[in-house]
C-alpha cells in the first residue's frame, strides 16, 4: 500500500501526510517519553533544580562529586528533553506546539550556562595536587579523570573571570563577519538569468548551479558557471573585508588566549597537533598524481581540446537508472555490512525492525538527513527523505554508520564519554559508504561498475583532494595575516588560483571566475574546520581495508573504536583502531585506492 501511494507522490501527486505513513516507516519517538504530561514534568524539574546550582559554588573542593553528579542528572534529562522536542519539530515543522517546544528547551540551556559556569573556573582554581587527590580518592571519581585532565590542559588558556566575561560580551561582535557573509550570499546577493538546456530562461542560485555542473550539455554548464560567480566578482571587495574580518577575529580571539596561532588554538580543543594538519597536507601535495590521472582520463572520455572547471562534475558514465525501495536499500545495507560480523548486523537490525528511523518524505517534514547524536540514555534517530535513488541507498549507509557510532558510544561510556569529537565525526559514515561500494562494484555489470567506480573517485576528489585543497588555502591565508600582510582581493585570487592549478594539474584550464571561489564557500568561517573531511575519509578507507583484508581482527579494532566515545584524545582511539593520523600512511592508502579505481576504469574502457 505505502509503495503504491509512494509512487503516486513522485509522480506529481500532493505529498502525503504522516498518518498516510505506515507505522514502521516512522521513528517512535515513545522511547523518549510516552506521554507528553512526562516531557512537561521533567522540564519542570530542570527549572526548579537550576538555583540548586547555588548551593555548590565556593564548595568544589569538598563537594565536586556531588556538584559533578548533581549536574550531570539535569544536563541528561535537558537533552532528553532537547531530542524529543526537536525529532517532534522535524517531523512536522507546521506544529506550532513543538516549535515552541524547542525554544523553551533552549532557553532553559541558557539559563543552565548561566547558573553552572562557576563550576570550571572554580576547578582550575583547585591547586593541581589537591585535584589529583580528589580524582584518586575514589573509584566513582576516577570516571572523571580523563574530564578532568582535559579542563587543566585548558587551564593555560584560560583566563580570569573578567577577562572570560569580557570575551563573552565580544561573541556578538566577532560573529558579524560570518552573519554579514551568510545573509549576503543567501538572500540579498542577486544572481542573473539565463538560458537553461531547454532554452527556457531561470535565475540563477545556488541549488541550480551545484544540479548545473552535473549536467550533459557543456555550453549550459559554462553558462551557469559564468554567470554563477557574477555577482561574487561584484562584490569582491565587500566579501574580502569581511574574508579578512573574519581571519582577524579568530587571530585575535588565539592571541588573548596565549595561543602561538589561530590554526593552532582550533586544533588544541580535540588536541590535535598542527603537525596532523601539516602532514595532510604535505602528503597529498607529494601525492597529486591520481588527481591529473584523472583531469586527464576526464579530457579523454569527454573528448575536450580544454578540461575546465565546469567539468569536473560532469558524469562520464551514465548506467540505466535503477529505483531502490526503502526496503531493498536496507537489505543492500546489510549484506555489504556482513564482514562487519554479527554483533554489528544485530546492531543494525535493532534500528531497522524498532523504528528509529523516519522514512518518507511527509508534508512539512525537515528536508535533507540526519544521525540525531548521542542522547545518554536514548538511541539514536535517523531522518530520511527517500526518493528511491542509489544516492539514498548510499545516505541510508551514511547515517547509519553515524547511527552505530553514537549507539555504541552511549551503550559502552559513562555520561561525561558518551559522545564524540568533530574530528571522529565522519569516520564511521564514510566507512560504511566505502563498505557498501565495494560491495556493489563487486557485483555490478560493466555499466554500473564504470558509474560506481566514478562515483568512488569523485568521493574521494571532492572529499580528500579538494578539502585538503581548501585546507591548504586556509592555513596559507591565516599564515599570511599573522605575519602582517594584507590579503587584497588580488592576492587572494592569485593564491587560490595557484593552489587549485597544483592541484588539477597542467590538464586543467583555469577560468578567472574560479579565483573567486574563495569567497563563496562558507567554511572559511568555521575555523580549521574543513580539513577533518580529508582526515576523515582517509581513517575510513585505512579502516574498511582492514576489515577486508584482515577480518575478525579489524572488525574488533573497529568496534572498539566505535565503543569509545570520547574517553580518550582522538589521535589515541584512531591509532588503537589501526590508523595513525600522524603518519602520511592514510593518505597514502587513499591515494593508492583512487590509483587502483583508475586503473579498473581504463580497462574497462579499454
Amino acid at each position: 500500500m505505502l509503495d503504491k501511494l509512494f509512487t503516486t507522490m513522485q509522480s506529481g501527486g500532493a505529498l502525503l501526510t504522516r498518518d498516510q505513513i505506515e507505522p514502521q516507516y516512522k521513528w517512535d519517538l515513545t522511547h523518549i517519553y510516552n506521554d507528553e504530561a512526562i516531557w512537561e514534568k521533567d522540564f519542570k524539574w530542570v527549572e526548579e533544580s537550576l538555583p540548586n546550582y547555588k548551593k555548590f559554588e565556593g564548595q568544589l573542593e569538598n563537594k565536586l562529586l556531588e556538584c559533578i553528579k548533581f549536574s550531570e542528572e539535569v544536563e541528561i534529562k535537558l537533552e532528553r528533553l532537547y531530542l524529543y522536542a526537536f525529532l517532534s519539530k522535524d517531523s512536522d515543522t507546521k506544529v506550532t506546539k513543538y516549535l515552541a517546544m524547542e525554544e523553551r528547551v533552549k532557553s532553559m540551556y541558557s539559563r543552565l550556562m548561566a547558573a553552572s559556569s562557576f563550576i570550571n573556573p572554580e576547578i582550575l582554581e583547585i591547586p593541581e595536587d589537591k585535584l589529583n587527590e580528589i580524582i584518586n580518592s575514589s573509584n566513582e571519581m576516577k570516571v572523571y579523570k580523563h574530564k578532568l585532565e582535559e579542563l587543566l590542559r585548558n587551564k593555560a588558556h584560560t583566563l580570569s573571570k573578567r577577562e572570560e566575561e569580557i570575551l563573552s560580551m565580544a561573541v556578538d561582535i566577532t560573529t558579524i563577519p560570518y552573519s554579514t557573509f551568510s545573509i549576503l550570499n543567501n538572500a540579498e546577493m542577486q544572481f542573473p538569468k539565463i538560458l537553461n538546456e531547454e532554452g527556457n530562461e531561470i535565475e540563477v542560485s545556488h541549488g541550480r548551479y551545484g544540479k548545473a555542473l552535473y549536467s550533459k550539455d557543456r555550453s549550459y554548464r559554462e553558462r551557469m558557471y559564468k554567470s554563477y560567480y557574477k555577482p561574487y566578482k561584484e562584490y569582491v571587495n565587500t566579501l574580502t573585508t569581511l574574508f579578512n574580518g573574519n581571519l582577524k577575529t579568530k587571530i585575535f580571539n588565539a592571541k588573548v588566549r596565549h595561543y602561538n596561532s589561530a590554526r593552532e588554538a582550533a586544533l588544541f580543543h580535540n588536541n590535535i597537533p598542527v603537525d596532523v594538519y601539516d602532514n595532510l597536507i604535505d602528503s597529498v601535495n607529494q601525492n597529486l598524481a591520481p588527481l591529473h590521472r584523472w583531469a586527464s582520463l576526464k579530457k579523454k572520455i569527454l573528448k575536450l581540446d580544454e578540461l575546465h572547471p565546469y567539468d569536473v562534475y560532469v558524469s562520464l558514465f551514465s548506467p540505466k537508472e535503477k529505483k531502490y525501495t526503502y526496503d531493498e536499500a536496507r537489505s543492500l545495507v546489510l549484506d555489504a555490512l556482513k564482514p562487519m560480523g554479527e554483533e554489528y548486523i544485530k546492531s543494525l537490525n535493532l534500528a531497522f525492525n524498532n523504528r528509529w528511523i523516519d522514512v518518507y518524505e511527509t508534508q512539512h517534514k525537515r528536508s535533507g538527513a540526519y544521525s540525531s547524536g548521542s542522547t545518554f540514555g536514548i538511541h539514536p534517530y535517523v531522518l530520511l527523505n527517500w526518493n528511491d535513488l542509489l544516492n539514498d541507498v548510499f545516505t541510508l549507509a551514511h547515517e547509519m554508520g553515524h547511527n552505530m557510532h553514537s549507539y555504541y558510544t552511549g551503550l559502552n561510556q559513562p555520561y561525561p564519554y558518551a559522545n564524540y569529537t568533530i574530528f571522529l565525526a565522519e569516520v564511521a559514515s564514510t566507512f560504511n559508504e566505502s563498505m557498501l561500494l565495494n560491495y556493489l562494484i563487486e557485483r555490478a555489470d560493466k555499466d554500473e561498475k564504470l558509474y560506481l567506480l566514478e562515483r568512488y573517485i569523485n568521493d574521494i576528489t571532492a572529499t580528500f583532494y579538494r578539502q585538503t585543497m581548501f585546507a591548504e588555502f586556509e592555513r596559507d591565508v591565516y599564515e599570511r595575516t599573522e605575519r602582517g600582510e594584507a590579503l587584497t582581493s588580488d592576492t587572494l585570487r592569485k593564491l587560490f588560483r595557484e593552489i587549485y592549478q597544483k592541484y588539477w594539474g597542467p590538464e586543467m584550464v583555469l577560468d578567472e571566475e574560479e579565483e573567486f571561489t574563495w569567497a563563496r564557500v562558507p567554511h572559511f568561517y568555521y575555523n580549521f574546520y574543513v580539513y577533518q573531511y580529508a582526515t576523515g575519509l582517509a581513517a575510513s578507507e585505512v579502516l574498511s581495508h582492514n576489515v577486508i583484508k584482515d577480518g575478525q581482527k579489524a572488525v574488533d579494532k573497529y568496534l572498539n573504536f566505535l565503543k569509545s566515545g570520547s574517553s580518550q584524545y582522538s589521535l589515541s582511539i584512531l591509532k588503537n583502531a589501526g590508523v595513525d593520523m600522524n603518519s602520511p600512511q592514510p593518505i597514502l592508502e587513499t591515494t593508492r585506492t583512487m590509483n587502483s579505481l583508475l586503473d579498473e576504469v581504463e580497462k574497462l574502457i579499454s
